[in-house]
């Protein structure tokens, strides 16, 4: 578990400097591709709820202090996004064909919303036509497209070990 944190950590340090460098560069209708938030759900899916809510704190972190944006903004979002990408590769790991590409849609959405909330809350102003159009459903097929190298990059990194897999029972 230990091997596994040095490598998550060493891992999204690199990605978070790539993508303060070079993914925030690249730009498709003011959407830019996210290699942090696609690294953060792959290593979730494959190690767990807690392990990834630490990775996408870590990464959050690094991300704040690289980029010098608000302080804690992008480690809460990437610790909530870390958690419940872990949560579903609790259940989805073995019946969905394709977690990797879920998970990203679902984690991109609910990154990109909760952002537009933290940043209302503090006084931001953007439509929502121009947050949806504009930056939500590019930065969304951008990170769909990375979904496949970055979670088959995760999986070479983090060899999937089998968890016990949680089921919900219905009540009798």
């Amino acid at each position: 578990m230990t091997a596994d944190a040095v490598k998550a950590g060493a891992l999204l340090l690199f990605a978070a400097l790539v993508q303060v460098s070079i993914a925030s560069a690249i730009e498709v209708a003011e959407g830019h591709p996210d290699v942090v938030l696609v690294l953060v759900i792959g290593i979730a899916l494959l190690r767990g709820p807690v392990f990834g809510a630490v990775a996408g704190f870590w990464a959050g972190l690094v991300l704040d202090v690289a980029s010098l944006e608000t302080l804690g903004l992008t480690s809460l979002l990437l610790t909530l996004v870390g958690y419940f990408a872990g949560r579903l590769g609790d259940v989805t790991t073995k019946s969905s064909a394709h977690p990797s590409l879920v998970a990203v849609a679902l984690g991109t959405v609910g990154f990109g919303l909760g952002s537009a909330v933290v940043h209302f809350m503090l006084g931001s102003t953007l439509s929502a036509a121009q947050f949806f159009v504009g930056v939500l459903l590019p930065t969304l097929a951008l990170n769909m497209l990375l979904a496949y190298p970055l979670y088959g990059l995760c999986r070479r990194i983090f060899h999937a070990e089998p968890r016990e897999r949680r089921e919900v029972s219905p009540a009798v």
